[in-house]
């Protein structure tokens, strides 16, 4: 890791071209080249090729722009299959080729398909379609890895280019690498921007950056890890071993009190798209403050009712067209219609200065009633249960009615005719029946007699033998044969019949699937900010105030999961400003709670950007742009990295990637290598932000290396902040009072702060006289004596455990 100047290992984040409208953080510098003139910009067009695969609900793209001959990637985003966020950022890229997989999910190739589609006066972007092997995984890697890039030294080993390419890419992103490694084959074939030069010529990437999108606040999957925004377990059913994980204890498993299932979805999708618009935040922040008043708690209860029987609609619809619709499908839709309309009028009822309640009672229109209505009098709930398919009610088809009350007295005709047919049989039967069995026909049932024991002997003259059941021999006679020919065969005939209605029902349904996606979208928002106001209710959570400025000031701020375990849990405030306070430096011994200090400014923060209200007494949120994180590292075996590299990875993203809009929380960095090193890396990274003045990013940095503070290392300057966790030494007994503190007055009188493991006032003497002992015996007039060693390994060690 380098901690230069902002340009040397990464540039700043910026502003792509107007065409482009995304923000981009850069993982290479790549110097920008002057503004082009009339005649430049005629002679260079810029020409943007983009690679996208999306695969079990997660999205990856990359893109080569030839303005800058740089790759930008975006890690894996879990998007739906409306594939919303993909056509925001082809409309913002707007690309001249779509690269992607032959062997594709339908959804995307839907996408595609009406992309190309349409007037042909606008100009369309090229699909390229590579076999799905060009997309696997280990090819990917292998084509990044042996590709010659130009910002990577030629001394380069292998080794170390592996390592340095893998703090620039993401290689914890399989989608995002599959993607890439499609793109870099499409460069190659089509040669872009080299079509003239010799075949020996690569097409040039000179960087790789990672983007967002716009007003989406920047974060890695390490920072979800350790603030534990998701967490999955083991299912704890033995039955479900095998068919995934469930939901740990984590802040989306304690915000997701959503009655149906979209609910959830959204909630995760918002947990995963953090944004800084603050429009869109405040209006969420209102419909919660809505919910939270007490003369609206009926209201609440009313709309949480409703919420629980919207049920899967596009499951269904999916089932309807391709005619696989199940009983209990017409059931969960005419309860999802009927709850949809109580929404509707419930919202109506209610003020109209919320948009989300205006849009619910817009777009929840009459069409819900007739679906509804519909169902409610063609399908027979009952009948359709205790026959285990589709039935209609009476009144609906006088075919289906004429049919079915033919069936009905059929037993009482059948047991005349049975009588008729035994007259003409001989004497030793004695007994027979007429019995209809559906896809044969009417049949004479004879019981079988003693005498009959082979084949020969069913035949009867004048019926013809069918088939022997149970004891039972079956016959067609002349008048079972004339039933066939009047009756016909009733309960196929119904069947088909109630059929054919079902698939005219489907169809009118089907034509208002759009109101039925709309119920799917609107109800999901309404069920999330439901969840968020009972958790701020039962949790007494504060509504956060946004503001343009940077910097946080928040009051008796509180970790959202540590408060649910522990019995009392001590809340600290957080203060940073625009031109003062931007580093804070926490110190203390271990278990005293800087780690769950940096989570929970972290935690609250977050929570304010998804449009929730936040564990506090009072919250005041600056503008955010991104979120860094070193707090723990992660397993280490499977990326062939060391921990302490892993450490170093993550703090160069924030070192490359944090701008004055970005928030950064490292915990006990530097303590996975040897003392000195770790303290050097620690201070050159906090003197890189220093030197940043007011454009350094908002950093919570907590260490064990109080040499930091005793040495010197770093300027003083208003930027800085020192404090540390209170504790109190009671004997032998240390307390943890968990408060936060200023230190600055003890930095500023020149008192060491007080170790926890302070050794008597024998053992500094000891050590001391240990090393004064050490240097007599050095011999100064040796030219093979490293004095600087001497004092990096015995002098500077002992001086910070003695002071």
């Amino acid at each position: 890791m380098a901690a230069g100047p902002r340009g040397g290992l990464g540039a700043p984040a910026r502003r792509l071209p107007d065409r482009a409208r995304m923000t981009a953080t850069s993982a290479m510098n790549c110097a920008l080249p002057p503004l082009p003139g009339p005649e430049e910009e005629d002679q260079e067009c810029s020409e943007t090729h983009i690679s996208v695969l999306w695969y079990a609900g997660q999205l990856a793209i990359t893109y080569y722009d030839t303005e800058d001959c740089s790759v930008y990637f975006m890690p894996d985003m879990p998007d739906n299959e409306d594939l919303r966020l993909l056509q925001k950022v082809i409309g913002e890229i707007n690309p001249q080729c779509i690269v992607t997989s032959a062997k594709q999910d339908q959804n995307i190739a839907k996408f595609l398909t009406n992309l190309t589609a349409g007037d042909t006066d606008i100009r369309k972007p090229e699909i390229v379609l590579f076999p799905n092997i060009d997309f696997g995984l280990e090819v990917g890697k292998q084509r990044i890895l042996s590709r010659q890039f130009p910002f990577i030294p030629s001394h380069m080993t292998a080794t170390e280019k592996i390592l340095y390419l893998s703090s620039v890419i993401p290689f914890e992103s399989p989608l995002m690498i599959r993607a890439l490694g499609g793109l870099l084959k499409f460069l190659d074939r089509r040669r872009v921007g080299v079509e003239l030069e010799e075949s020996t010529t690569a097409v040039p990437i000179l960087a790789f950056k990672k983007f967002v999108l716009s007003e989406i606040v920047n974060m890695d999957q390490d920072t979800y890890c350790v603030l534990q925004i998701f967490k999955s377990d083991i299912h704890p059913s033995v039955y479900k071993l095998s068919s995934g994980l469930k939901e740990g204890f984590s802040l989306y498993g304690i915000l997701n009190r959503c009655r149906c299932k979209w609910g959830g979805k959204l909630l995760r999708l918002w947990l995963t798209r953090p944004t800084r618009n603050l429009t869109e935040l405040n209006k969420r922040l209102d419909v919660i403050h809505f919910f939270l008043q007490a003369q609206h708690h009926e209201t609440v209860l009313t709309l949480q009712g409703c919420l629980k029987n919207i049920k899967n609609v596009p499951l269904i619809l999916k089932r309807m067209t391709l005619s696989h619709t199940k009983v209990t499908d017409w059931q969960a839709l005419y309860k999802t219609a009927c709850s949809a309309v109580c929404l509707r009028d419930t919202c109506r009822s209610l003020p109209n200065t919320i948009e989300l309640f205006q849009t619910i009672s817009r777009v929840f229109t009459d069409d819900l009633h007739y679906i509804a209505s519909l169902i409610s009098k063609v399908v027979d709930f009952e009948g359709s249960i205790s026959e285990g398919r589709f039935t209609v009610k009476p009144n609906v088809d006088p075919i289906i009615d004429e049919k079915k009350r033919k069936l009905m007295g059929l037993s009482d005709f059948l047991t005349e005719v049975a009588r008729k047919e035994l007259e003409d049989l001989d004497n030793h039967i004695p007994s027979c029946c007429v019995i209809y069995i559906p896809l044969i026909g009417f049949l004479l049932s004879i019981p079988r007699l003693p005498t009959m024991v082979d084949k020969s002997d069913f035949e009867i003259e004048g019926l013809d033998f069918m088939f022997l059941s149970e004891d039972k021999l079956h016959y067609r006679s002349a008048r079972t044969k004339e039933l066939d020919s009047l009756l016909g065969d009733l309960h196929c005939e119904i069947r088909d019949q109630e059929t054919l209605i079902m698939h005219q029902l489907q169809t009118k349904i089907l034509e208002k699937s759009e109101v039925l996606n709309n119920v799917i979208e609107y109800t999901a928002h309404l069920d999330v900010l439901l969840a968020l106001a009972a958790m701020a209710r039962e949790n007494a959570y504060c509504r956060p105030r946004f503001t343009h400025r940077h910097g946080f000031h928040i009051k008796d701020g509180r970790h959202p999961l540590m408060e649910l375990c522990a019995k009392t849990f001590v809340a600290n405030p957080v203060n940073s400003g625009e031109a003062t306070r931007r580093i804070k430096i926490i110190t203390g011994p271990n278990s005293s709670g800087k780690s769950v200090y940096l989570k929970q400014v972290g935690l609250i923060v977050f929570m304010a950007l998804i449009g929730s209200y936040v564990p506090a007494a009072e919250a005041e949120i600056g503008t955010i742009d991104a979120i860094y994180t070193r707090i723990h590292s992660r397993e280490s075996v499977s990326v062939g990295l060391s921990t302490f590299m892993i450490d170093l990875n993550q703090v160069a993203k924030a070192v490359n990637n944090a701008t004055e809009r970005s928030l950064v929380l490292i915990d006990e960095f530097g303590k996975g290598t040897n003392t000195l090193d770790g303290l050097s890396l620690l201070a050159a990274v906090l003197k890189y932000w220093i030197r940043q003045g007011t454009q350094c990013p908002q950093v919570f940095v907590s260490t064990n290396f109080h040499s930091l503070m005793q040495l010197e290392l770093l300027p003083d300057t208003p930027l800085l902040e020192y404090l540390t966790m209170e504790t109190h030494q009671d004997g032998d007994e240390l307390i943890f009072f968990y408060q936060i503190k200023q230190v600055s007055e003890l930095i500023r009188n020149g008192k060491a702060i007080k170790r926890i493991d302070d050794p008597s006032e024998g053992d500094r003497m000891e050590k001391c006289k240990s090393v004064v002992e050490k240097f007599l015996c050095l011999d100064l007039d040796d030219p093979h004596l490293d004095l600087e060693e001497f004092m990096r390994k015995e002098v500077l060690p002992s001086a910070a455990s003695v002071m």
